[in-house]
């Protein structure tokens, strides 16, 4: 068996945290090298542990709020240690803040770590494309707690739609309820029909594992800014 990656978890107290380091701790490619949370334990490390951490771990996780996700990449890339941010809700400067991190160290940031998703962002440029008479809409549902609205993912899916046809983001109308862990739904509607594209995550391990693969894809790479669609093209 090759070498493990020692992994950091950043937020390893919420709920996305929690899901990478049970996910990590079941497969024989990671070993979790430290948990990072906001609530120190005994399990888990306050955040100022982070720089020791690092020194002995090969891959940074981050699932936490923008200004502290904004530190930790920091942190990793003073320790010279990709980071894999799945941390939303990132201002236009915190996004050029880690970035800007990404010319020292190779660093994997999307708002959304399901493979399904960035497929139907696929399907949605090839959609809007074809039917650029059409009006377009976006829906997405969220668990109650989740702060930020719209969604990452769905301002993403705006943009994919603005770039396939031009004119204006489409509107987006979002819903926090119950423990939804993600639905996003492209709707084209014309004269007598429509399409609708929906994406359903039953469960947030789709995300905490699509995380962990980029831990993985990262190793060995050159300093940069990757994402998903990076990964799914096999991107050298």
């Amino acid at each position: 068996m090759s070498k493990k990656i020692r992994i950091v978890v950043c937020g390893a107290a919420g709920r996305m945290g929690r899901r990478v380091a049970a996910l990590a701790a079941e497969d024989g490619r990671f070993q979790v090298a430290a948990l990072i949370g906001r609530c120190a334990t005994q399990d888990c490390l306050a955040p100022d542990a982070l720089p020791r951490a690092l020194s002995e771990a090969d891959a940074l996780i981050d699932f936490t709020a923008p200004e502290a996700a904004v530190r930790f990449v920091q942190a990793a890339a003073q320790a010279r240690k990709p980071a894999v941010v799945g941390t939303t809700g990132l201002s236009a400067v915190e996004q050029a803040q880690i970035k800007a991190c990404s010319r020292r160290i190779p660093v994997f940031m999307t708002p959304n770590f399901s493979p399904g998703v960035h497929v139907l962002g696929a399907l949605a440029r090839q959609a809007a494309a074809l039917l650029k008479e059409y009006e377009a809409s976006l829906s997405e549902i969220h668990h109650s707690l989740k702060k930020d609205a719209p969604s990452g993912t769905a301002l993403r899916l705006a943009r994919i739609v603005v770039a396939a046809r031009g004119g204006v983001e489409p509107a987006i109308v979002s819903q926090r309820i119950g423990d939804i862990a993600g639905e996003h739904t492209l709707t084209l509607a014309g004269p007598c029909e429509r399409i609708e594209l929906t994406h359903r995550a039953h469960c947030r391990d789709v995300f905490a594992r699509g995380a962990l693969r980029a831990s993985l894809w990262l190793a060995g790479r050159k300093p940069g800014l990757y994402d998903m669609p990076d990964l799914l093209a096999g991107k050298p």
